[in-house]
């Protein structure tokens, strides 16, 4: 087994990743050549080739007017789908707080000033909004990454789940996926680990695959997956207006969607490409899609995603059988050096690869864009202070009534 292992990296050109060996025991040995032997070592053959994109074409969301208009009948019909426990929620909680200065889980995060409030929590109290108007739990299943996978389920129960009923709450870990250094290689965690990194919010359906989610999906009878980001703390989940009108619309899935503030808003934009949902990141929009303007003055590209999708399950099984694009990202990544020194780089070193979510919504056959108001469902919280940082969401929370 092991002289196989060494046979196929050697041909890699990676043997550097067992060169430790003699060091390890038998144990250790072992677990290091079934990790390699597990890894999906088809990153080494991913680069920064630009992908191919299709026909851009605007795609129009039904609009805040539209939706207060119809307001009761999109909501009874959400009401319903939940009472009948067709919906579940999904956490994306795989990420680490280090761009806040915070080394843990970033959903464990305080984001409070006067008394704690944990981005946890404010998740937590938005759906609850849902369960009391709905006087039924929503099955909520929270992905982690492997790393903070104990902290998260630890930290729910020391906070015995923000009231949240903990036998409709379901933890699982995402897949990880080997880094690469500069020059393509593999690198080291330990003398008996080679070092990997979790693979992006793209693979949370794939992972629930793997961690045997699904056949919880099944069990239950869920027919809707709504899927949203642990970082915007005024995320409304399972929503039955959203749930009713994508129903009612009788497409596939659905995003939340918010209008731009500016024409060159640094922000990922719900589209058609090639006729199919898709989303265009900002720097991939020419000038003249950022500019171009409709009759009424609206922009073309107006509809920014602001990571709240809505999936009938039905369809997401279809996307098992896909490979979704890998892409590459260039991070700061603690590692062992040669001389066998763990090092914590000041600059980004490696490339992780992550598969997206809005991978995911290109899988789709369509897609509603529904437009929700950003000052009462959009705080993110990605940076310390600027925008959209711990400071911005907190004004937004209390905007919106929250006691912080």
């Amino acid at each position: 087994m092991k002289h196989k292992t060494s046979e196929m990296m050697a041909m890699l050109d990676q043997s550097h990743v067992m060169r430790y060996m003699d060091e390890l025991s038998a144990e250790e040995k072992k677990e290091l050549v079934d990790q390699i032997d597990s890894l999906d070592l088809s990153v080494l053959g991913v680069d920064a080739a630009e992908e191919e994109r299709g026909k851009f074409e605007p795609l129009f969301a039904t609009t805040l007017e539209e939706i207060d208009k119809k307001r009761e009948h999109y909501k009874k019909i959400g009401l319903q789908a939940i009472r009948e426990g067709k919906v579940g929620a999904v956490l994306l909680a795989g990420g680490q707080g280090s761009r806040l200065g915070f080394d843990k889980p970033k959903g464990t995060f305080n984001i409070g000033v006067d008394h704690d409030l944990y981005i946890f929590e404010c998740l937590i109290n938005n759906l609850m909004d849902v369960v009391k108007e709905a006087h039924t739990w929503v099955p909520l299943f929270i992905m982690t990454s492997v790393d903070n996978k104990k902290d998260t389920i630890d930290f729910f129960r020391e906070h015995n789940y923000f009231g949240y009923s903990d036998d409709n709450v379901w933890f699982f870990a995402q897949e990880q996926l080997p880094t690469v250094d500069t020059n393509g290689k593999l690198m080291l965690a330990d003398k008996g680990k080679v070092l990997t990194a979790p693979n992006g919010n793209g693979g949370w359906y794939a992972s629930m695959e793997k961690t045997g989610m699904l056949k919880i999906l099944r069990d239950s009878k869920i027919k809707w997956l709504n899927v949203f980001a642990v970082d915007n703390v005024l995320q409304r989940i399972a929503d039955p207006c959203f749930l009713g009108a994508v129903i009612d619309s009788g497409k596939v899935s659905g995003a939340k969607v918010v209008a731009k503030a500016a024409p060159d808003e640094k922000v990922g934009v719900l589209c058609l490409e090639d006729g199919r949902p898709s989303i265009v990141e900002y720097y991939e929009m020419t000038e003249e899609m950022r500019t171009s303007r409709e009759e009424n003055g609206m922009l073309s590209y107006n509809y920014g995603v602001i990571l709240n999708y809505l999936f009938r399950v039905d369809k997401l099984n279809k996307t098992l059988k896909v490979k979704l694009p890998l892409h590459r990202a260039f991070k700061k990544i603690k590692y062992l050096n040669d001389d066998g020194e763990i090092v914590t780089p000041d600059e980004p070193n490696a490339y992780k690869f992550e598969t997206l979510a809005l991978d995911m919504v290109k899988l789709q056959d369509n897609c509603l864009a529904y437009e929700v108001d950003r000052k009462k469902e959009f705080a993110p919280v990605k940076n310390k202070t600027g925008v959209d940082s711990v400071e911005t969401a907190r004004e937004l929370l209390k905007y919106n009534g929250v006691e912080i």
